[in-house]
């Protein structure tokens, strides 16, 4: 049968409008995704071995320049311990020369002056005590803070490690909850990896006048860090 052009339009019309009929059981049919949401969490716990500390000399005086070179002095006798000691990431933090006011009835005195020199490194928790003891024994009068930590290829591996533990435990928890309702897990459709910490460093704060001299070595106790991670996952059943 040939048809005329003026009923070509019609005919494609109602060809378009049947296909889209035939379609549309087939998408009314099509599976809907049954899924379960899990995240899962992973702790490691791993020994501080490196310690950082922040030391260095400060002194109050009537004259300026009289105590910057005491500072100076000082300084290089602690820096030339630090140097022989075999401390790592020897830097200096702060230097400071500043004016020491007094104030009474809203009037301001000058009263002298406060020269610091501040420096940080890190060492072995094992030799920390002794080197706190020497350090005050050729100069410094301010330690500031002793942070204790891990390694970085410690903390590194840590991390994935809690990783592995964090995403057993998502499919541990999807498992259990599906076998009490007879289901079967299949495949995991997302993961997201909601990442590993990196663990604050563990601080002892100390100040140098309470350092003995008479004491074999001054006490610095190590501790643990915890890296934790979690990680989701979408599993289908």
């Amino acid at each position: 049968m040939l048809l005329s052009s003026k009923t070509l339009p019609q005919f494609f019309i109602s060809f378009i409008c049947l296909s889209v009929a035939l379609m549309q059981p087939v998408l009314a049919q099509e599976p809907i995704l049954k899924t379960i949401t899990v995240t899962g969490r992973g702790i490691e716990r791993i020994p501080a071995t490196v310690a950082n500390v922040q030391l260095g000399v400060e002194i109050e005086g009537k004259n300026a320049t009289q105590i910057q070179q005491e500072v100076a002095k000082r300084t290089i006798s602690l820096v030339e311990l630090l140097k022989s000691s075999n401390v790592q990431r020897l830097q200096t933090t702060g230097v400071q020369l500043r004016p020491n006011y007094n104030y009474n009835n809203n009037q301001r005195e000058l009263t002298g002056y406060v020269a610091t020199n501040l420096v940080s490194f890190d060492l072995p928790i094992d030799k920390v005590g002794r080197l706190l003891d020497d350090s005050v024994k050729v100069g410094a009068t301010r330690i500031d803070n002793v942070s204790l930590t891990a390694t970085e290829t410690a903390i590194t591996q840590a991390q994935q490690q809690a990783l592995i533990k964090a995403s057993q435990d998502a499919q541990q928890q999807a498992a259990t909850v599906l076998k009490a309702l007879n289901l079967t897990p299949q495949e995991i459709i997302t993961i997201n990896i909601n990442g590993a910490n990196v663990p604050n460093p563990i601080v002892r704060e100390a100040m140098a006048d309470k350092l003995v001299s008479n004491v074999a070595s001054t006490p610095v106790i190590a501790g643990e860090q915890e890296i934790s991670a979690s990680v989701t996952l979408q599993i289908r059943y």
